[in-house]
C-alpha cells in the first residue's frame, strides 16, 4: 500500500498555473489534484483532462497543432480556403461545418467548435460569419473560451500576444482571400507575451465574477454582488 501511494502522480497549483487561463490542462488518469489546484483551476477555467495513459498525454498536449473550424452560409466560400491554407502549415483540421443558410444549423456548429476547444482535442478555432460580432458574443459566453473578432494583421496580432486568443472570428463578406489568410497566418504565428497586465485584469474579473451571488430584489429583476 505505501509502495502505490509513492507512485501516485498528484497535480499541485503551481504546476497548472504554468498553464494559461481557460486552457485545458492534461494529466494521467488517477492524477490526485490538490485541493488549492482545484482551486486554481475553477478559479482559472483550466479544465482537467484524464488521459488512459501517458502517451495520450503527450497526444492531446500535441493538440495544440489542430484547429477546429465553422462557417455560417456568409463565410463557406472563405473557409474551404482557409481550410487549405491551415493544412498546407501543418495543421490538422476539424471541419464543423456549415455552409447552409440555416441559423440553427451555425449554432449547431458553433457549438461543436467550442467543446473542441474547451475538452482539449482542438487547440484553437476560426468561426466565419456575415459580421464577426454574433459569433464572437456567442463564444465568449462560453467557459474557457476568448474570442477576438479580427480584421486587419494588426488586430489578429493583438489579440494573441496581449489576450492569448484562442478563437479567432471573421466577418467573412468583408475580407478577400488574401487579407483572410493573412489575417489568419498572423493569428496563428502569433505566440503570448507571457505576464502582461491584460490577462490579469482578466484573471482578475473573472475571479471576482465566480464569487458573486445572485440575490432578489422587489420586482420582477435580480441583481449581482
Amino acid at each position: 500500500m505505501r509502495f502505490n501511494l509513492m507512485k501516485r502522480k498528484f497535480l499541485t497549483e503551481k504546476e497548472l498555473k504554468r498553464v494559461s487561463p481557460g486552457s485545458p490542462y492534461y494529466v494521467e488518469k488517477g492524477t490526485y489534484l490538490t485541493p488549492l489546484a482545484q482551486e486554481v483551476a475553477r478559479q482559472r477555467n483550466n479544465a482537467i483532462i484524464e488521459c488512459e495513459s501517458l502517451d495520450a498525454v503527450r497526444s492531446f498536449r500535441a493538440n495544440n497543432k489542430i484547429l477546429s473550424i465553422a462557417a455560417n452560409s456568409h463565410g463557406g466560400t472563405l473557409k474551404e480556403g482557409l481550410i487549405s491554407l491551415v493544412k498546407d502549415i501543418g495543421y490538422l483540421v476539424y471541419d464543423c461545418g456549415t455552409s447552409k443558410d440555416d441559423s440553427s444549423d451555425y449554432a449547431r456548429s458553433v457549438l461543436e467548435v467550442l467543446t473542441l476547444i474547451q475538452t482539449g482535442k482542438a487547440g484553437s478555432g476560426i468561426l466565419l460569419d456575415s459580421d464577426g460580432i454574433g459569433s464572437c458574443v456567442i463564444a465568449n459566453k462560453a467557459c474557457g473560451i476568448r474570442a477576438a473578432h479580427c480584421y486587419d494583421r494588426a488586430t489578429a496580432a493583438k489579440s494573441r500576444e496581449s489576450h492569448n486568443s484562442n478563437l479567432l472570428v471573421l466577418a467573412a463578406p468583408l475580407l478577400d482571400r488574401d487579407l483572410g489568410n493573412l489575417i489568419v497566418t498572423t493569428w496563428l504565428d502569433t505566440p503570448f507575451l507571457e505576464n502582461n497586465n491584460q490577462i490579469t485584469l482578466i484573471d482578475q474579473v473573472e475571479k471576482k465574477l465566480s464569487q458573486q451571488t445572485i440575490v432578489a430584489v422587489p420586482g420582477d429583476c435580480s441583481c449581482a454582488l
